[in-house]
């Protein structure tokens, strides 16, 4: 990173606390002048002062280290290169000059989104519910994330119900019960405390049924264990967690009834996944395995996925564990759910690129794969991925699988297991945000041509590559 973005950065986070420049000098123990030269990079950071900043400001070293300005930039670059605007080629440093003005980056990607809500709406791909400023979902993701995919009133109150339960249980004081006990006594307190009978039975064509007027919980018997301890948790949290979540929903102010029911559904998740799988135990069992993923779902009683997207959460100030993104997608390449608290760029529009893992592991089901990805602007994450299926209904009905994604900056590499069979001085692995966006021009993998880049067409011609690409006079692979 330049010093510009960091002592730009500093600015920022400073404002945001509303700290003047006196006030952090005195946290850091240097005075406001030498601060002020920082701020407007006359001075650099070195790294006994970038600890204390960490400290007075309570945030990782990933956001002074601009992961907050790359995810912005990314997705700036994304919005401002969509063929319906035509725009053609905002440049690299107008985009970074903006990114570093979050309410302004927010109301163009806000901007964006409507365009694009309203583009939909135009060409008959509207939803029933009628016309929307934003997708409900694109609103969820967005505020994911804003916040690295963390909600402490969430962390809070899982943690009370958890404690509740095993003093009901009797179990000694700070004794946690084992996951192989959590299903029971998750339905013991639905039962106690709110009257709630839970059956396990054949349903059609749904996994969780509740019925307010019974008090009736319905699981489908085809449902594996940690997915009926989820959907016990889910309802457990949604009743004992309607106070805060409802705080929370008032303080986000979801711009449509649809964006507010996605929204609640996500914040019920989260609390259940922090039920299940609490956060300082968590976090201490992740660093200690180093992030296996295989382990920790083993050791709490959950699934693959469940575990993997926990990771994702692991945000809390003073005691985080490595940034990740989260990424679910199908064989067509379709994301379903995704976060970043890494700054990878996350692609909003097409697909994904082919040469990134997430799209690789289909071939080899249930394996893990690892790789180093670079993207064209030098960012470098250590991916890993792998698949999972799920459940299916009936022997005419096609099993779903996806893939989960995941990764973190390259300078935490060596914390998780899944570096460990990879050169990490080997050349990376070129990787792009979709194949309209990406720069790469020598990929063979290329299913569209870049926007940037102009075709240079030779019917005598048939290269190794799929695009004759041209950059002022220079030709670049490529045929017809």
């Amino acid at each position: 990173m330049s010093p510009t973005r960091i002592g730009r950065i500093i600015r920022r986070l400073r404002t945001e606390r509303s700290l003047s420049q006196q006030a952090l000098a005195v946290r850091l123990g240097i005075s406001p002048s030498y601060l002020n030269l920082i701020e407007h990079d006359q001075r650099s950071v070195t790294a006994s002062l970038l600890i204390k900043l960490t400290r007075a400001l309570d945030v990782s070293i990933e956001a002074l280290s601009g992961v907050d300005e790359q995810r912005m930039e990314g997705l700036l670059h994304q919005a401002l290169s969509d063929p319906l605007l035509g725009a053609h080629g905002v440049p690299a440093q107008e985009i970074a000059a903006l990114a570093a003005q979050p309410e302004a980056a927010r109301a163009v990607l806000t901007l964006h989104q409507a365009f694009r809500a309203a583009h939909h709406d135009a060409t008959r791909l509207m939803l029933p519910t009628g016309t929307r400023v934003i997708l409900p979902q694109d609103e969820a993701r967005l505020l994911y994330d804003e916040r690295l995919n963390h909600f402490s009133p969430l962390e809070e109150i899982a943690e009370q119900v958890r404690a509740e339960m095993a003093r009901t249980a009797r179990l000694p004081d700070g004794e946690a019960a084992a996951p192989s006990e959590s299903n029971h006594m998750i339905a013991t307190r639905l039962r106690q405390h709110h009257g709630i009978v839970v059956r396990i039975t054949a349903l059609d064509g749904a996994f969780r049924r509740y019925d307010p007027d019974s008090r009736l919980l319905l699981l489908s018997d085809l449902l594996p264990r940690e997915s009926r301890g989820f959907q016990l948790a889910f309802q457990l949290m949604l009743l004992e967690g309607r106070e805060v979540i409802e705080a929370l929903l008032q303080e986000i102010a979801p711009s449509t009834e649809d964006a507010r029911i996605v929204i609640q559904i996500g914040l019920v998740n989260y609390a259940a996944a922090a039920l299940l799988m609490p956060y300082s135990p968590f976090l201490a069992a992740a660093t200690a395995l180093r992030y296996d993923l295989d382990i920790l779902s083993a050791r709490f009683g959950v699934s693959y996925q469940q575990a993997a997207q926990r990771l994702s959460t692991l945000q809390k100030p003073g005691e985080r564990g490595v940034p990740f993104f989260f990424v679910r997608t199908d064989p067509a390449g379709n994301m379903t759910k995704s976060f970043s608290a890494c700054g990878f760029p996350v692609p909003r529009q097409g697909h994904s690129c082919p040469q990134w893992n997430a799209n690789t592991c289909f071939a080899t089901p249930g394996v893990v794969q690892a790789q180093v990805a670079q993207f064209t602007d030098g960012r470098t994450f250590l991916c890993f991925s792998r698949t999972v299926s799920g459940i299916s209904t009936g022997w005419n009905d096609l099993q779903p699988v996806h893939a989960i994604a995941m990764g973190c900056d390259i300078t935490r590499a060596s914390e998780i297991v899944y570096s460990d069979r990879l050169n990490l001085q080997a050349p990376a692995i070129p990787v792009g945000i979709s194949c309209h966006l990406c720069d790469w021009t020598e990929c063979r993998s290329r299913a569209h041509p870049p926007l940037h880049h102009r075709l240079a067409l030779d019917i005598n011609r048939r290269d190794a590559l799929p695009f004759t690409l041209e950059t002022g006079s220079e030709r670049l692979g490529g045929g017809g």
